[in-house]
């Protein structure tokens, strides 16, 4: 199942966090929920969206 383009992520140690459309949203405050997703130090998550 995907992950909707407007649900947000406020993972902190993920390693493309600062590529990541959902980073961002989550960040302005215009996501319509924020999450924690399982990107690491190493490997970012399975949900990520391209900036």
């Amino acid at each position: 199942m995907s992950v909707p383009e407007d649900v947000g992520c406020n993972n902190k140690e993920c390693i493309k966090q600062n590529e990541c459309k959902r980073n961002d949203i989550a960040k302005k405050g215009v996501a319509r929920e924020v999450k924690t997703f399982g990107g690491t130090k190493e490997k970012g998550c399975k949900k990520f969206i391209q900036k």
